[in-house]
């Protein structure tokens, strides 16, 4: 067989593959139109309806709700091997540690609350993310309600998986009125988020 011979051979055996990579029923004949597919996510629902994997998180729990702290109380670090310090903002042992001070200004908001209150907060709320802009921080629950991670928070959540399932938790903020924390059920991080409505 001559070089010429076997060139063509492989050349043709190349250009089948795209093909033989479809499964099968996905060829399409000329003319014939193909019907976009269809995405299911899954909806809103309580963390204790099956198709949730539990939280690596925490112990393998959903935190309950920070604690309104005193004004001026400084964030607490998490010191756990000797002259190790974790001072990012988590939970561990069902304890917030990290969480800025309440009377920290980048906080302040002159109208709090206003584009509205979420109101489907809290530990038996698990949420899935819709969609992530991450050029302006913001992410879309299923329901279509959105929020905006803050500036400065942004870099605890730049590399979380936002499309992993429902592995969110959002929160009220006790300490800073207007914020909501969103939790990472896997990671333990948290990270202050405004709402801005539907």
């Amino acid at each position: 067989m001559r070089t010429s011979d076997i060139a063509v051979i492989v050349m043709a055996a190349v250009l089948a593959l795209p093909a033989l990579a479809q499964r099968p029923g996905e060829g399409q004949r000329p003319g014939e139109t193909r019907q976009p597919e269809k995405v299911q996510r899954e909806p809103e629902q309580h963390p204790n309806e099956p198709g949730h994997g539990p939280p690596r998180a925490n112990q393998g729990r959903i935190p309950q709700p920070p604690p309104q702290r005193t004004r001026g109380t400084k964030p607490e670090q998490d010191r756990r091997v000797p002259g190790r310090v974790n001072s990012t903002p988590h939970v561990a042992e069902n304890h917030w540690y990290g969480h800025d001070k309440p009377n920290d200004r980048r906080y302040h908001l002159d109208r709090p609350f206003e584009h509205g209150r979420f109101e489907r907060f809290g530990p038996s709320y698990r949420y899935n993310i819709l969609r992530i802009d991450t050029g302006l921080r913001r992410f879309w629950l299923p329901s279509g309600a959105f929020f905006e991670v803050s500036v400065w928070d942004w870099p605890l959540a730049a590399d979380w998986c936002w499309s992993c399932g429902d592995d969110f938790v959002v929160y009220e903020d006790p300490d800073h009125p207007g914020w909501y924390l969103l939790y990472n059920i896997h990671t333990g991080t948290f990270v202050h988020v405004l709402y801005m409505g539907m």
